[in-house]
Parts: C-alpha cells; sequence; structure tokens
C-alpha cells in the first residue's frame, strides 16, 4: 500500500490556527503550580519527580524571550503543532487522502485535553509529542516492513525519557500486543532490539541519575498512588471519552475496530489490542487517566481514514463538520482562559478542569505572605511552604522576603534553612502538625485569592512559628513529602 502526498493547506491552516489561538491566550490568568515549581529547578541530570527535560526547555524560552508567563508557554506552542503534523503523517501511513487529513488535523487541533496540554508547559505536552512520533514510527516499521524505522522509535523513546519515563508503557504494551496478536517474528528482529539499545544509550545518564539516587521516582509513583491512587481509577474509564472530546469518540473508536477488522492493517493491529493493554497497566499502577493520550490520538488518526471514507454525501460530510465545530468549541471554552478569570469561579469550569484552579491567585497569596513576613524579624526568619507552588509564587512575586524553603519533592534538596533561622513564617501548613518541633506557633493570617475559585491554598493557613527544638539538620527530614 503506497501512502498518498501529504496535503498541506489543512495541515497549515490547522496548526496556524492552532498555534495562534494559544499565543494569544498563553498569557491570560496565571502560572499553573507545576510552572512556578519548573522555574525554580536548577539544572540538573534529573529531580526526585520527574526527569530534566520540561523544566530545561522552560528555562531555555524564558531565556530567549524573556521572563514571562507567555514565554515559559512557548514550548507547549511547539509540541501541539508538531503533534499536528505527525498525526496527520499517521493518517497518510494508513492511506488517508485529503478529507481524511483534514478530519485528522482540524479535530486534533482543538481537541479535548489536547488543548489543555498546548496552553500550559508540562511533561505532558513533551510527552504527547513523544509517544505520536514514536508511535509513527513504529507504523513506519511495521505497515511498510523496514524495520529499520525501530532505530527512530529507540531514539524518540531515549529523549522521551528525559521528559516522563512513561514512554516504557508505551513500549510495555505495544511489546505485549505484538505477543498477543502478531505479527510475532518483530519481536526477533535485530532492528526492533537495535532500537531498544539506543533507547537505552540515549537515556542512560538520566536512569543513572536515578539509580544513584535510589530511584526516587519509584518513591514518588508510590506516594502518588497511595494519595490519588483510588481517585485515578475511578476517573480512567470515562474520562477516556473525553481526552479528545465525546464528539470525536466514534472517530477514534472506528479507527480501534478499522486496525483490528481491516487486512490491509494486519502488520499493525497490534495499535488496536495495545491501548486495552495501557489501560490495564494504567488501572493497576493508579495513574492518570490521560496516560494513554498519545495511543488514542493515533487510534483517531487511523479512524479518520474509514470515518472519511463514510462521509461520502454531503449530509454526511456535514454531520463531520457540525461534530468538530462542537468539539472544539466545547473544548476551548473549557480547557482555555476564554472567560475573564474574576467571573470563571461562578461557572462549572474549574470542576471540570483542574488547571484553572490551579493557576489563579497566586499574586494575591504572595502580597498576603509579605504582609505577615513584614511582622517577623528581619533577621533569622525564613518562609516554609506546604508545597511548590507557593514557593514557586513567592520566588515570582514576592519582593524583599525572607528566604523560601519547601519540603515538597524536589525542593526539599534544596533546604534546609540556615542554622541561624529562629522564627518560620509557614504557608499553607497546618499549625498543630508543626506544634512539636517549635516552642510556639500561632496563625497569622490566610489565604485567598479573591476570585471564589476553590483550590489547594484557598482558606489555608499562614503561620508564625518561633524556636525549633532541634537544628535544622535534624528537622529538615521532618519536612519531606511526595506529591
Amino acid at each position: 500500500m503506497q501512502s498518498p502526498p501529504l496535503y498541506r493547506a489543512h495541515l497549515v491552516a490547522a496548526t496556524a490556527a492552532l498555534a495562534a489561538v494559544l499565543a494569544i491566550l498563553n498569557g491570560r490568568y496565571d502560572y499553573h503550580r507545576d510552572e512556578l515549581y519548573f522555574r525554580m529547578l536548577e539544572p540538573a541530570w534529573g529531580y526526585a519527580d520527574q526527569p530534566p527535560l520540561t523544566p530545561l526547555l522552560g528555562k531555555a524560552a524564558t531565556a530567549l524571550l524573556g521572563d514571562s508567563l507567555w514565554a515559559l508557554r512557548f514550548p507547549s506552542i511547539l509540541c501541539m503543532v508538531g503533534v499536528l503534523w505527525i498525526a496527520a503523517l499517521l493518517t497518510r501511513e494508513f492511506g488517508g487522502g485529503k478529507a481524511a487529513q483534514a478530519l485528522c488535523v482540524w479535530g486534533l487541533a482543538f481537541a479535548g485535553v489536547a488543548l489543555a496540554f498546548g496552553h500550559q508547559l508540562s511533561t505532558n505536552s513533551i510527552d504527547l509529542a513523544v509517544w505520536t512520533a514514536a508511535l509513527l514510527f513504529a507504523v513506519k516499521a511495521l505497515l511498510r516492513d523496514r524495520p529499520q524505522w525501530w532505530l527512530a522509535v529507540g531514539a524518540v523513546a531515549g529523549i522521551g525519557l528525559y521528559n516522563k519515563h512513561l514512554v516504557v508503557l508505551l513500549l510495555l504494551s505495544l511489546g505485549l500486543a505484538l505477543l498477543a496478536v502478531g505479527p510475532r517474528k518483530v519481536l526477533l528482529s535485530k532492528w526492533l532490539w537495535a532500537g531498544a539499545a539506543v533507547a537505552l544509550v540515549i537515556g542512560a545518564p538520566n536512569l543513572v541519575y536515578q539509580a544513584a539516587h535510589d530511584w526516587p521516582q519509584l518513591e514518588m509513583a508510590s506516594a502518588i498512588n497511595e494519595t490519588d491512587g483510588t481517585e485515578n481509577r475511578i476517573l480512567l474509564l470515562p474520562f477516556q471519552f473525553l481526552l479528545v472530546g465525546l464528539f470525536l469518540v466514534p472517530v477514534w473508536i472506528t479507527g480501534c475496530i478499522a486496525l483490528l477488522r481491516r487486512p490491509e492493517w494486519r502488520p499493525v493491529r497490534a495499535m488496536a489490542a495495545a491501548y486495552p493493554i495501557l489501560l490495564a497497566v494504567t488501572l493497576a499502577t493508579g495513574g492518570q487517566f490521560y496516560y494513554p493520550m498519545g495511543l488514542v490520538f493515533a487510534l483517531y488518526a487511523a479512524g479518520c481514514v474509514p470515518v472519511a471514507a463514510w462521509a461520502g454525501t454531503l449530509s454526511r460530510r456535514r454531520v463531520l463538520v457540525v461534530g468538530v465545530a462542537l468539539n472544539s468549541a466545547i473544548s476551548a471554552l473549557v480547557a482555555l482562559p476564554l472567560l475573564p478569570v474574576g467571573i470563571v469561579g461562578d461557572t462549572p469550569i474549574p470542576d471540570m478542569n483542574s488547571s484553572i484552579p490551579d493557576g489563579v491567585g497566586w499574586q494575591a497569596y504572595t502580597d498576603q505572605v509579605e504582609a505577615v513576613a513584614a511582622t517577623a524579624p528581619a533577621e533569622g526568619t525564613a518562609i516554609i511552604t506546604a508545597n511548590y507552588g507557593e514557593a514557586g509564587a513567592l520566588m515570582r512575586y514576592g519582593e524583599d522576603l525572607p528566604p523560601v524553603f519547601s519540603g515538597h519533592n524536589e525542593l526539599h534538596e534544596y533546604g534546609p534553612p540556615p542554622a541561624d533561622t529562629d522564627t518560620v513564617v509557614t504557608v499553607g501548613m497546618e499549625l498543630a502538625g508543626l506544634l512539636p518541633y517549635f516552642d510556639s506557633c500561632e496563625r497569622a493570617g490566610g489565604l485567598d485569592n479573591r476570585l471564589g475559585i476553590d483550590n489547594e491554598e484557598q482558606g489555608r493557613v499562614i503561620g508564625v512559628c518561633h524556636g525549633p527544638v532541634l537544628p535544622w539538620t535534624e528537622l529538615w527530614p521532618e519536612f519531606q513529602h511526595y506529591s
């Protein structure tokens, strides 16, 4: 089966529209808590909770474009543009012509969670590009019988290890699917194992970092499973239908079915079989509902081929156009900061998109902490926050503040406070839990974003504690926590 040409008109138009929308809106609201964390991290081969790629990309963007929210998010725009091109190439590999490629790029340009990933700098933005690229190269290796492409799969996976280790789940699921539905001979290919070797060689420094630090990401994964595992398992299956949007679910389900049934796609039917395997692994580990996102994108790209063929009449094409338009409108309203921040709290959007509550109020919180810190002694005072979002906000917006510390994830490594610290301004921490470590603790204020949006900080205590009962080198391990 020979690939049709790549029809660039719709692809260029869709990517331009997406890039323009993201560029216009990416400076609205405020930093997401993860973005504030990325700003604080010093360049390294790895961190306790993640590999180094995403923070490094953020630092590179702000170094080139200026230290602004828009600049920090610029890499995510590039990633989503790249994902659209990769998805179009996937549809082309499956034999999709102009109509199929148009459905692919316009459907995915403003689709569900993907739009949210393009709006903020996150590991998910880069991971989506890594997964779709790895799947494109795997399709080339399988469908075109060009096993050399496994080297490209390995190279992309190796790079992906510097962003998240989740790409291993994709390769594991695909390998088990090949074992289950074939072609099994691929598992004996020297090219496939050479690709695995390439991934290990490229990703070795990050893996060495993890090994040298007693695999902190395993401890991190265990902590997430303990705190969020039950909720993640409950959300996993229902949210699969929201990843690209409800109106586009029939397209990617059609792609899954077609991969299993079409004789000409038999060499790549493992891609469809990999999806339930990946769901099972995610369910067992308590992973986030969006972990299978890259595979769903690939299934959607495949589904565009039979769906475009089905839409051979004007009435059916209208159904597709209306479906894509409605899906795009709803996704944009939920995922993007379209409404004024002052009224979004009166809508259900913060409950539908957790990124909204995590991306508001940081300036107000900083002002409230500054007011309390101004009453503390000028010498021997430090600030300790409950999480990296609060610490990052104080570092971004605070002026003339005492040194800021947190025991959250990698930030614990940046402590403890100076040995002469006798007064601590606490942010977001329960004072009752701190009393064993100080002579006294008292409430000095509270956090209020004044937007009516409930988030992790809203209503939490700002406290002042005096007289640590032990040296900080002994106390600091008590503040360490992962989430």
